[in-house]
């Protein structure tokens, strides 16, 4: 039996960290990718509250992970930060060779690489390893995504 409280609790505190991780290496200037707006503008146009509901959509996302995250730890009957971040790190692999790639096919108002943009679909496409939105974007979203399965493994207790 999973832990719900730790994955309630720990689900918002990692994907809180990685969102503020994301944020904070944008306004660094180390990568254009802001998830919270990618995700909103798939289902508003309006460009300020594309990133209100952009944030609640990431924060389910972070929850329905952290059951993934918590299942792996029930199966292995351990929860360490080290497993955590490995489970982020496939996670961000993820993300980024195979999810951000399938975005434009999945979002109506970005631009795909083959097309090009239209008056609807304005936003850029992130390509392969996100790097569209600079080359240092998948160190970033990788970072953020370490940090967010450590602190699942770290804080998680199994049940």
């Amino acid at each position: 039996m999973m832990n719900r409280g730790g994955i309630t609790l720990w689900g918002f505190v990692g994907t809180i960290v990685l969102t503020s991780v994301l944020a904070g290496c944008q306004a660094l200037g180390l990568t254009r990718i802001n998830l919270p707006f990618i995700l909103g503008t798939m289902v508003t146009p309006d460009r300020d509250r594309a990133k209100v509901v952009g944030f609640g959509i990431h924060l389910i996302n972070g929850w329905l992970f952290a059951t993934i995250y918590a299942a792996a730890f029930q199966s292995w009957r351990r929860a360490t930060w080290w497993l955590g971040a490995l489970i982020g790190g496939v996670h961000a692999l993820f993300v980024l060779a195979v999810g951000m790639p399938m975005l434009p096919g999945m979002h109506p108002r970005m631009a795909s690489e083959q097309r090009g943009p239209t008056p609807t679909r304005q936003l850029e496409p992130p390509g392969f390893l996100a790097r569209n939105y600079g080359l240092r974007t998948p160190l970033s979203v990788a970072l953020a995504h370490l940090l967010y399965g450590g602190i699942l493994g770290a804080f998680y207790r199994l049940r």
